[in-house]
């Protein structure tokens, strides 16, 4: 029964490694990345639909991504959707693709973004610590409804913390390196 409860743990912090290294990948770095923008919401037909759906995003050189439409009547609307983000690029469009060409990072914008990495790692220890606190409490229940010993309690109370700080490491692992990305000029 622990065993089981730890497994489910495990994915579950699994889970919160991947949503942590998806949420730096958004995180501009010096070089260009299509995932700085396949995400992007675009509005097609009425509907919000990730630019990923819609073109095909290619990097021809280190600071530059190059976005071309499937259908070409969607060039207005994916120019419009990166100049409303957050990304602060100017699209250049020549009617066929659009050109975004990456500036290189101040120094002061490299510690905003180091900034951002930190408080996103940290937010990611937080969801592995809640997950553990679920862990114990599910643990403890089942103590309580006496289907695992008071041994068998603090044992998994033990395997859920070297668990916990298993994944605490990597979590920060992830961090360091996406803040060395960032500081790379």
């Amino acid at each position: 029964m622990i065993k089981e409860a730890l497994k489910e743990t495990e994915a579950r912090m699994k889970g919160a490694i991947q949503a942590l290294e998806d949420q730096l990948a958004t995180i501009r770095t010096g070089r260009a990345t299509p995932v700085l923008v396949e995400r992007l919401a675009v509005e097609y037909y009425g509907a919000p639909t990730p630019l990923m759906q819609l073109a095909t995003i290619t990097v021809p050189e280190p600071r530059s991504l190059l976005i071309r439409p499937f259908d070409p009547t969607t060039l207005r609307s994916i120019e419009r959707a990166i100049q409303a983000s957050d990304l602060g690029l100017t699209p250049n469009n020549d009617g066929k693709a659009i050109r975004l060409n990456l500036p290189p990072l101040t120094e002061e914008r490299r510690r905003d973004l180091v900034r951002v990495v930190h408080s996103r790692v940290e937010e990611g220890r937080v969801a592995i610590r809640n997950i553990r606190r679920d862990l114990i409490k599910d643990l403890r229940e089942y103590e309580h409804e006496k289907l695992i010993s008071e041994d068998e309690l603090k044992h998994g109370e033990e395997e859920s913390q070297k668990l916990t700080d298993r994944y605490i490491q990597m979590m920060d692992a992830v961090g360091e390196r996406k803040q060395k990305e960032i500081l790379e000029v």
